[in-house]
């Protein structure tokens, strides 16, 4: 069974979806916060459960969707560890998002 790690980038991005929403509601933030978690679980056991972003056209960048967000993993070595590269709103442009200085 792999293990999740989040990569700076995909911390960054879920404490910027945190402060969004805790304009309205600290609460409420702080349990999408942990849904959004809880949605990337179910990787440790099927690490390739994700489809392969499908803008991107590499097959090992995968995502799951989780609300409005789509948050990219990949799965690497034998035990398919996780690394979670970002999470990003599904209205942006993936390509653009990638352009603007992923460090993958």
């Amino acid at each position: 069974m792999g293990k999740i790690r989040w990569t700076e980038k995909a911390s960054s991005n879920l404490e910027d979806i945190f402060e969004y929403i805790s304009k309205d509601s600290k609460w409420y933030a702080a349990r999408y916060a942990r849904a959004l978690i809880g949605a990337t679980k179910r990787l440790e056991r099927l690490p390739l459960s994700g489809r392969v972003v499908p803008e991107l056209e590499d097959p090992g960048l995968r995502e799951v969707i989780y609300g409005n967000y789509r948050i990219v993993y990949r799965a690497s070595g034998m035990d398919q560890d996780i690394e979670i590269l970002a999470v990003v709103h599904g209205a942006r442009d993936m390509n653009r998002a990638f352009r603007e200085g992923w460090e993958l």
